[in-house]
């Protein structure tokens, strides 16, 4: 213990010298990194913690610990990363890697214990440094596509000593690009009702024109006031089709630098706010994220840098100036976009006033409470990024709260009263959103404290109240009952429920607890009869899978093996 201690620390002086050691990592794959996502690429809910690297479609590709170091957490679930490694490195860093098919034998062996004495499939542990020491180019794990991966990859982070995550391209790690970003869209917003951009006050998509070199000019703006832009622009690298995220992003106005944002690393608490970032009202309704190259109130994005005048440029009367955005990927591949602006006088066409009257006001920068009939819904002190006047209406059991076209920084909160409601049926009633073309219910995470249901949530739409009183179903998917299983290694089991959703299983082979992996992307338990758990010829197996709202089935049969 004491030797491996010494150990780290004397590393971790002779690493902190170099901010980016550029020799100690590996690349956790034995084949070439080819990347389905980039470094703080732009999700909906998030940016991109690391680098998705490709397995070739395939799982079971071996993954090895980037560097020396030891396992410091391994967190197995059914969402997120699936079945996750951290290993926390002398030099200080942690690397992470995500939605693996199944561990090493030695740390499959050390997990599956943790999940036998826990009883539960999701389980996180936090070893000691010395109890998982992990040698160089050691095989920790095999790829998969566990969690809520869309396809088989390999998420691998470098996070720094203070669990923020960076760019692992920093350190050294090799992809082939050698080919400029691209962009689709340029956009010009004004800052308030005094600028006007080609005669509006509104967001006003340019015309973009490219040029032979890759880069852009866009056809020249006529504007007046304070306005800022924004871009729609990915990346591609030579290996893959995939249009991925950029690494840096600048505005130089007449010359001087005027906005910057560094995709170099960031810390989880600032992630959400990619939500003001992107045009989110934009994004929900045309799916395409605008970048917008100016700094909003409540937007604290450590990424920003160089910003003069939150990023707004002052268009003056009989002025021509120039408004340049340079796009760079990591590999310092770069685009520009040039706009010529025209400095006009001119007035904005007015469009239709909007009515307000039927509209709320909720505020940013405190509580606001909305009630009517039997519904509550609580705004409280920055849950918004701005004042807004948000649609509300109660009909019958159905909240109607405006469209989930304005971003929010946290939850708000739905209370219902059910004081009118038959006791019997109160613990199969929860709080469901109504999403999609059909409006089909999906299932909010509901509490219940007397007749008072409640629930939390960060997007606005359309709630209401629905009733679940159908039990999941459980299928055999390889066995039949009384039937002889000697010749498979895995025991599967279909569960699905139409509503309110599987919320547990527990699963026994003759009374004694079995691990059953529940992949939630084709409602499947699986068990793997190497655990070694069953050994008795004849078998008495038992399923118990309870939904969201306390619905639960039984599922019982009996198998032989030898």
């Amino acid at each position: 213990m004491k030797q491996i201690l010494l150990f780290f620390l004397f590393s971790c002086s002779i690493y902190g010298q170099n901010e980016y050691p550029q020799d100690y990592f590996r690349n956790p794959l034995d084949i070439p990194i080819v990347l389905a996502g980039t470094f703080a690429e732009l999700r909906s809910t998030h940016f991109h913690g690391g680098l998705d690297i490709k397995t070739k479609r395939k799982v079971g590709l071996k993954v090895y610990a980037a560097a020396e170091g030891y396992i410091s957490r391994i967190k197995i679930s059914h969402y997120g990363y699936g079945k996750a490694i951290y290993i926390t490195h002398p030099n200080g860093y942690t690397t992470v890697y995500g939605h693996l098919q199944k561990l090493s034998e030695r740390l499959e062996d050390y997990i599956k214990q943790c999940q036998y004495d826990k009883e539960n499939y999701e389980v996180e542990v936090f070893p000691h440094a010395e109890e998982l020491f992990i040698k160089p180019n050691e095989v920790i794990a095999y790829s998969g596509n566990t969690g809520s991966s869309g396809g088989p990859h390999l998420h691998f982070e470098i996070r720094d000593n203070q669990e923020r995550p960076m760019n692992p391209l920093l350190f050294g790690l090799e992809v082939k690009d050698s080919k400029q970003p691209y962009v689709s869209a340029v956009f010009a917003y004004p800052k308030n009702k005094n600028a006007v951009i080609n005669g509006k006050n509104e967001r006003t998509q340019l015309r973009l024109i490219p040029q032979n070199t890759g880069d852009y000019t866009v056809e020249e703006v006529s504007a007046i006031g304070e306005i800022g832009f924004g871009i729609t622009s990915y990346d591609k690298q030579d290996l893959a089709p995939n249009n991925n995220g950029v690494s840096n992003i600048q505005t130089i106005y007449n010359g001087n630098k005027n906005f910057e944002i560094d995709f170099k690393r960031f810390s989880f608490d600032e992630t959400k706010h990619i939500k003001r970032f992107v045009d989110y009202n934009y994004f929900k309704s045309k799916k395409s994220r605008i970048q917008k190259l100016f700094v909003e109130p409540n937007n604290p994005l450590s990424m920003f840098k160089n910003v003069q005048d939150k990023g707004y440029v002052l268009v003056e009367d009989s002025t021509s100036t120039v408004y340049k955005i340079r796009i760079r990927d990591y590999h310092n591949n770069e685009t520009w976009v040039t706009i010529p602006i025209k400095g006009k006088p001119q007035i904005a066409k007015q469009d239709s006033i909007i009515d307000l009257s039927d509209k709320t006001l909720v505020y940013s920068d405190k509580t606001t409470k909305l009630n009517s009939g039997l519904v509550t819904v609580n705004f409280y002190e920055n849950t918004l990024y701005d004042d807004e006047y948000l649609d509300f209406k109660v009909s019958s059991d159905t909240l109607f709260l405006h469209k989930d076209n304005i971003p929010l920084q946290k939850n708000f909160y739905i209370n219902y009263d059910l004081s009118n409601y038959k006791s019997e049926h109160l613990d199969k009633i929860f709080i469901a959103n109504l999403y999609g073309y059909y409006k089909k219910p999906s299932y909010v995470t509901t509490t219940r404290k007397g007749n008072i249901l409640s629930a939390k949530s960060k997007k606005l739409g359309i709630y209401t109240l629905a009733m679940d009183t159908v039990s999941p179903t459980i299928k055999p998917v390889n066995f039949q009952n009384k039937k002889w299983l000697s010749k498979y290694r895995y025991l599967k089991v279909k569960i699905t429920d139409d509503l309110s959703g599987i919320s547990k299983y527990r699963a026994t082979v003759n009374g004694h607890w079995i691990l059953m992996e529940y992949d939630y992307k084709t409602n499947t338990l699986t068990h793997d009869f190497n655990d070694n758990i069953v050994k008795d010829t004849k078998n008495e197996l038992k399923i118990i899978v309870t939904d969201n709202v306390g619905n639960s089935s039984t599922f019982e049969a009996i198998f032989y093996r030898k």
